[in-house]
Order: structure tokens, then C-alpha cells, then sequence
């Protein structure tokens, strides 16, 4: 199979089941809006147990419930028994650290269901007791006093199931060629509602079994280029030099499959990708299979 004359394998990445909270920040300057926006979405790290976020767009005075510039953001958490309690400590971190401490900033929901958080017990309560509520924009509003003047965050945030982990791999034949080929992606991809790329180009892709457990996942040794000819089951195909890929988590499965199309069908035009594919491993890692081929047939008439 093809895409654009770059040969497609005919796999599947694994992906899985997620809760995610999807909520708008604002402020009063671009400058701080970025700040609060990159600092709140940093460190993807739902493989240990905690969360990972990303920005899912960038909003405009006119989209945004006070009328100022704004960012739609996304954190998730892994699907467990108990993800109520990691998702209000992780917004609880997330938010405290990355965007209350920013001059100016705001917090909205952003997330259309009817499952709701109490941000007052996990961020509101950051005015020891001097917060109160309000009803500003149409919403119900936490106001926190603090000493720059004061932080306001919509009182119940809002939380859904989405899929995570879907992802592409792209075969290069140079760095310069990857690079070039992720930047495209992940700028395409700001353009599709509803998902984040939280690695945006990911260098290190991993594997579920590793020699040291107690650190995590460790490097997916099979398709490191620099381990051709060293190791005896090496996949890297000849004259690849780079294979890094784009991990994308979604608010739902066509949105998650939309983005996948788009990620395949900008990398196949980039010279130097040479072949695509996706991270699988046996069915042991996601609830969902995503056939490449499918999406192609789906997405590519």
C-alpha cells in the first residue's frame, strides 16, 4: 500500500482508553498566554501512572468567554478504577503550577459532558479559605484572592473518555528529512479540533517489556538506527536513519483516525520519508486497534 508513492505498511497502532478534561485558558497578554499554556502542558507522562497534557488549539478574543486571547488545553489520565482521584490531583498540579502563578491568567471548562469536577476543592481552595464564588460570563466562578489581584477558574471542569496513544511512524532517510517531516505534522495538526500531540515529534519510542521495570519503559531497541548491524534483530530497513513518531491522543475515535490520515498523508510528501507505519506490540498495550490501511480507504478518496 501507498500513500503520495511512500509505501504504507499494513499494521495497526495500539491505542487506548483515556479520561481527559479539556479546558480554555486565557490572559490578558500573549506572551503570559503561552506561558501558562506550555507550563500546564509540559511532561507527557501517563506511562507512570500520572498524566500528560497538550494544547489542542489557539483561540481568539472572539472565542473565548471573557473576551480575551485564550488556548484550548487537554490533560489526561489513564482509564483506571480510581481516575477521579489522579485526575483532580494532576489539574490540581497542573493548573496551581502553570497557570495560577501567571499573571492575569483565567481557567474555563472547555469539555462538552455532563461529568463534572468541583475545582474548588482542588484549586479554589488555593485562597485558604478567602475564595468565593461568582457568577461572571454566564458562569460560576471560583475567585481566588492572590497577590498579583486575583486568579478565576470555572467552578465545575468538566471530564470525558477519549482515545489515546494513536500514532505514526515515519522511515527517514536523513534527520534533517524527520525533522522537517514532524514539524509538518504537528503544524497540520493544529488545525483538527479535538486532539493534542503531547510529545509533538517524539525522538525516543519505547516497548512494554524492558530489562529494568523499576525505571519504565525503556528504548524499542528493534528500530534504533544506530543499532543496525549491531544487534542480530534490528528492523530498520536499509539507508533509515531516523524514525521518530507522532503520538496523538483524541476526544473521540474519528477524530483520532482524521488526525492519523492528516499525519500520514503530510509526511508522504516530505522528501526522505520513505516508508510509514505505527507503534504495535501484539495487542498488549491498547483496547484499540487502528488499521492504517482502514484509515487510508476512510479518510483518502
Amino acid at each position: 500500500m501507498e500513500l503520495n508513492g511512500v509505501e504504507v505498511e499494513d499494521t495497526y497502532c495500539e491505542a487506548f482508553d483515556g479520561i481527559y478534561s479539556r479546558f480554555i485558558i486565557t490572559a490578558k497578554q500573549k506572551w503570559l498566554l503561552k506561558r501558562a499554556a506550555y507550563a500546564s502542558t509540559a511532561l507527557p507522562s501517563t506511562v507512570f501512572g500520572e498524566s500528560e497534557g497538550g494544547i489542542d488549539r489557539w483561540l481568539s478574543p472572539e472565542e473565548t468567554p471573557d473576551g480575551r486571547l485564550g488556548v484550548i488545553a487537554q490533560v489526561w489520565v489513564q482509564k483506571s478504577k480510581n481516575f477521579m482521584d489522579v485526575l483532580m490531583r494532576e489539574m490540581s498540579k497542573r493548573i496551581r503550577q502553570g497557570v495560577l502563578v501567571v499573571p492575569t491568567t483565567r481557567v474555563f471548562n472547555a469539555t462538552e459532558s455532563d461529568t463534572h469536577f468541583d475545582a474548588e476543592l482542588n484549586v479554589g481552595r488555593c485562597g485558604d479559605g478567602y475564595e468565593w464564588e461568582e457568577e461572571m460570563w454566564g458562569r460560576k466562578v471560583i475567585r481566588v484572592p492572590i497577590m498579583f489581584g486575583e486568579f478565576i477558574i470555572e467552578r465545575y471542569i468538566g471530564y470525558a473518555e477519549g482515545i489515546a496513544g494513536g500514532n505514526i511512524w515515519y522511515f527517514c532517510e536523513s534527520e534533517e528529512a524527520a525533522l522537517e517531516a514532524g514539524e509538518a505534522a504537528v503544524e497540520a495538526l493544529k488545525l483538527i479540533d479535538g486532539v493534542i500531540t503531547s510529545f509533538d515529534i517524539c525522538s525516543a519510542g519505547s516497548k512494554p517489556e524492558t530489562k529494568y521495570p523499576e525505571i519504565g519503559p525503556t528504548t524499542n531497541h528493534y528500530f534504533c538506527p544506530t543499532l543496525k548491524g549491531k544487534i542480530p534483530d534490528s528492523r530498520v530497513p536499509d539507508g533509515v536513519k531516523s524514525i521518530p513518531e507522532v503520538v496523538i491522543n483524541g476526544i473521540n475515535l474519528d477524530v483520532l483516525k482524521k488526525a492519523m490520515y492528516v499525519c500520514m498523508d503530510v509526511v508522504s510528501k516530505i522528501d526522505g520519508v520513505v516508508k510509514i507505519s505505527a507503534g504495535n506490540y501484539g495487542g498488549k498495550l491498547g483496547q484499540h486497534k487502528i488499521y492504517l490501511k482502514d484509515i487510508i480507504g476512510e479518510f483518502g478518496q
